[in-house]
C-alpha cells in the first residue's frame, strides 16, 4: 500500500476506474504531485455550483499538503469562448475587459469561501503557440484533420475514445456543444481550433486566422506548464463527458505522437480521475429558467461564507448535493454553535491556567476525573477519526460529524458544575480546543479568533430578518416587561415572533440572543 511522506495512504475515487484507489504520485521520489482542475469559463458571476467544485477541490489541496506532498496545483481560466464572446458584444466591451473584471469577481467569491489560491492559475489566451503546436503534432500523426480554416480531432483514430466516460462510439454522435457538420468525417470528431468569424477575436495559425476549441485548451496548458503526464485531474461530473473525455483523447493521442518508435507512454495522461457531484436546488437541477438559479455573491450577501462552505462540506463530494435555504440556515446555525463553543472554550482555558495549581504549572499534575478524563481521551480518538475520513476519499461529512462529541464535552467542561471540578479540566480544555481547530483547518475554515466570526453571523441574521440590534433591544426589555408581569402568553409570543425570524432569545448566560434556524422555514 503506498504511503504519504507522513505515512498515512488516500484513498482516492478514480472515475476511469470507477473505484477508490490508494494514491501513488508518479513522482519518482513520492512527494510531489500535481494536480489540474477546470476551471470557470469568465463571462458572469460563478454560481453554486463553481463552489462547491473549488470547494472539493480546496479540501483535496490540503489534505494532500497536510500529508507532506508538495502540490503544484494549477487551475486555469478559459477567457476565450462563445459564451464570453457574445457577452461581450451585447455589453458592447472588449473580450478582455469583460475577462478581467469577471477574474477579479471569482477570485473575490472563491477566497470569501476560504479557498487556498492555486499555485498557477493560466489563461488560455496565453497559451495560443502551444495550442497551435498540439494542433500541428495531431494532424501530422493522423489524429486530427483541417476542414476550411477549422481542425477537428478524429475520434475513429482512437479506439479506445470513451474509455472515461463508458460511452460507445456509436453513442458519441455529435455529442454535447458539437454541432453537426458535413466537412466532419464523424459526426462526433470535435473542433481543435475554429476559423475566424466577424466581431470574434482571433489569432494567426497554419489553417488562417481563427482561435482554439474548447477542450484543446487545458490539454495545452497542462503539457506546456505540468508535462505530459500528471496525478489528478478534477472537475464537476458534468466534465466527464463531453470535456474530460475529449481532452484525454487529446492529450493521449499528443503522447503518442511524441513517443519514439510507437510505443505507448511510460505514463497515461491521468493517473487519478477525480470529479465531484451535482448540485440541485431544491429537488431540481439548477437552471435560470426555472429561477433557481444562485450565484455565490447572491448567496453570501445574505449567509455567511463559511456557512456555504460548511453546507457543502456536509455532503460527500462525489454524492449530489440539494441545496436549499434550510440547509444553509442549518449550516449556519451549526456554524455559531461550534464557533462560540470555541470562544467560551478558549476564555475557560485561559481563566484555568491562570488559576493552575503550583503542581500543574511544574508538570505534576493530579490523574484527571470525570468529563476532564473522557476529554483528553475523547481527543486523541476524535484525531484518528478525522484522519481516517480525509484520507478515505475525503469523507468531510464524518469528519465534521466527528466534531459533535468534542463540542459537547468542551461545553460540558465550561458550564456545568462536573466539568469546572474536573481533575485535569485546563488539560482536557486545551487538547479538545486544539483537535477542533486542526479539524478545521483540514476543512478550510478559520481556527483562530473567532468573535469577529461571530458578530458577522449576527449582523446577517438581523440583516435577513429585517431587524435591527435596536428592535431586538426593544423586544427584549417588552419580554421582561411581560414577564415580570406574569404575562407569558405575551413573553411566549414576542419570543415566537423573533424565533421565526431567525433571532432566538437566550433565558440566564451572557447572550442575549444568538441566531438559529428559521422555525417556520419548511
Amino acid at each position: 500500500m503506498p504511503v504519504a511522506p507522513n505515512g498515512q495512504t488516500l484513498m482516492l475515487h478514480n472515475t476511469m476506474a470507477r473505484r477508490k484507489e490508494p494514491f501513488s504520485p508518479r513522482d519518482s521520489t513520492g512527494k510531489k504531485v500535481n494536480m489540474y482542475v477546470c476551471g470557470v469559463t469568465v463571462y458572469d458571476y460563478s454560481h453554486i455550483g463553481h463552489a462547491r467544485v473549488y470547494v472539493a477541490f480546496d479540501v483535496l489541496y490540503r489534505q494532500l499538503t497536510r500529508m507532506g506532498y508538495d502540490v503544484t496545483y494549477c487551475r486555469n481560466f478559459t477567457d476565450v469562448d462563445d459564451k464570453i464572446i457574445k457577452r461581450a458584444n451585447e455589453n458592447g466591451e472588449e473580450c478582455d475587459a469583460l475577462v478581467d473584471r469577471f477574474i477579479a469577481a471569482f477570485h473575490e467569491d472563491i477566497d470569501a469561501l476560504g479557498c487556498l489560491r492555486p499555485t498557477i492559475e493560466p489563461r488560455a489566451t496565453d497559451h495560443i503557440k502551444d495550442i497551435v503546436t498540439m494542433c500541428e503534432r495531431l494532424i501530422e500523426k493522423g489524429y486530427a484533420y483541417p476542414a476550411d480554416g477549422d481542425v477537428y480531432f478524429s475520434v475513429d483514430a482512437l479506439p479506445e475514445y470513451g474509455s472515461l466516460s463508458g460511452r460507445k462510439q456509436e453513442d458519441n454522435r455529435a455529442g454535447e456543444r458539437v454541432a453537426v457538420d458535413d466537412r466532419k468525417k464523424n459526426p462526433a470528431d470535435f473542433a481543435l481550433w475554429k476559423a475566424a468569424k466577424p466581431g470574434e477575436p482571433t489569432w494567426d495559425s497554419p489553417w488562417g486566422a481563427g482561435r482554439p476549441g474548447w477542450h484543446i485548451e487545458c490539454s495545452a496548458m497542462i503539457d506546456s506548464i505540468l508535462g505530459k503526464s500528471i496525478d489528478i485531474h478534477g472537475g464537476g461530473q458534468d466534465l466527464v463527458f463531453p470535456h474530460h473525455e475529449n481532452e484525454l483523447a487529446q492529450s493521449t493521442a499528443s503522447c503518442r505522437c511524441c513517443a519514439t518508435d510507437g510505443d505507448e507512454p511510460e505514463e497515461p495522461f491521468v493517473r487519478y480521475w477525480v470529479h465531484n457531484g451535482f448540485v440541485k436546488v431544491d429537488s431540481e437541477k439548477m437552471s435560470k429558467s426555472l429561477g433557481n438559479f444562485f450565484t455565490i455573491r447572491e448567496v453570501t450577501e445574505k449567509y455567511h461564507p463559511f456557512a456555504l462552505r460548511w453546507m457543502l462540506l456536509g455532503t460527500h463530494y462525489r454524492a449530489p448535493i440539494n441545496y436549499t435555504q434550510r440547509a444553509l440556515e442549518e449550516a449556519s446555525d451549526r456554524l455559531y454553535y461550534l464557533y462560540q463553543t470555541l470562544v467560551d472554550s478558549r476564555v475557560a482555558l485561559t481563566e484555568a491556567e491562570a488559576s493552575a495549581t503550583d503542581a500543574e504549572v511544574k508538570g505534576k499534575p493530579k490523574p484527571p476525573t470525570g468529563v476532564a478524563a473522557e476529554g483528553i481521551e475523547l481527543a486523541v480518538e476524535t484525531k484518528a477519526a478525522v484522519a481516517s475520513a480525509l484520507t478515505d476519499d475525503l469523507n468531510t461529512p464524518l469528519a465534521m460529524a466527528s466534531l459533535s462529541s468534542p463540542l459537547k464535552t468542551l461545553n460540558d467542561l465550561v458550564s456545568t458544575k462536573k466539568g469546572k471540578k474536573a481533575v485535569g479540566r485546563n488539560v482536557a480544555l486545551r487538547d479538545l480546543v486544539k483537535t477542533v481547530e486542526e479539524t478545521l483547518e483540514a476543512v478550510g475554515l478559520p481556527h483562530e479568533g473567532g468573535e469577529g466570526l461571530l458578530e458577522e453571523l449576527r449582523l446577517l441574521t438581523l440583516a435577513r430578518a429585517g431587524l435591527t440590534q435596536a428592535d431586538v433591544d426593544e423586544a427584549v426589555a417588552k419580554r421582561a416587561e411581560a414577564r415580570a408581569a406574569k404575562d407569558f402568553a405575551e413573553s411566549d409570543r414576542i419570543r415566537d415572533e423573533l424565533g421565526a425570524k431567525g433571532v432566538a432569545l437566550m433565558d440566564g448566560g451572557s447572550q442575549v440572543w444568538r441566531p438559529a434556524t428559521v422555525v417556520n422555514d419548511t
